[in-house]
């Protein structure tokens, strides 16, 4: 088992939160939500938000991958799981847990603006900048990260460390 060394302590994490729900519910006050969860590792992240969010949110889940295994993108898309329910008119808020090349966001948004929503936006918790390949527009973001393999708080390797309560890099 590999080393994990904490990057952003689970106070950190829960306070940015905070802050993104709180952010995101004023801007939507008096209307319904849809949050997109991007599944696997988006699942911590969205629930959390959801639960700061006053008002009415609905949950939607999606699943869309990169990575065959391991830690390395394959660059090729793969919808695995599609959304359940029509978003057609409604206002959407994508919820990812870390945005890295960009690719897979790039197609996913581009995908979901077919289902014609009223709005579409974007929450990432993490953002690691410096990888980025493709543009994509992040309208509400946690933390900006250096370039390192991170776990924990939903992500994985290899479907471990999804359960820490922080999140974490493996050197």
């Amino acid at each position: 088992m590999e080393e994990v060394k904490v990057l952003i302590n689970e106070e950190r994490l829960s306070k940015r939160v905070k802050e993104i729900g709180e952010q995101i519910q004023e801007e939507y006050k008096g209307k319904e939500i849809i949050l997109i969860c991007i599944l696997k590792g988006s699942v911590f992240f969205t629930v959390d938000l959801a639960k700061i969010i006053k008002g009415n949110v609905k949950l939607e889940f999606i699943r869309v991958s990169s990575y065959t295994d391991g830690t390395e993108s394959s660059g090729k898309i793969d919808l695995k799981l599609d959304l359940n329910d029509s978003i057609e008119g409604k206002d959407v808020i994508v919820v990812e847990d870390i945005i890295d090349t960009g690719r897979t966001l790039s197609y996913l948004i581009d995908y979901l603006k077919t289902k014609k929503p009223n709005s579409i936006k974007l929450c990432a918790l993490l953002d690691k900048v410096e990888r980025r390949i493709q543009e994509v527009n992040v309208d509400y973001t946690g933390f900006q990260i250096p370039d390192k393999f991170v776990v924990g708080y939903g992500l994985d390797v290899d479907e471990k460390y999804r359960n820490l309560p922080y999140v974490g890099y493996i050197e």
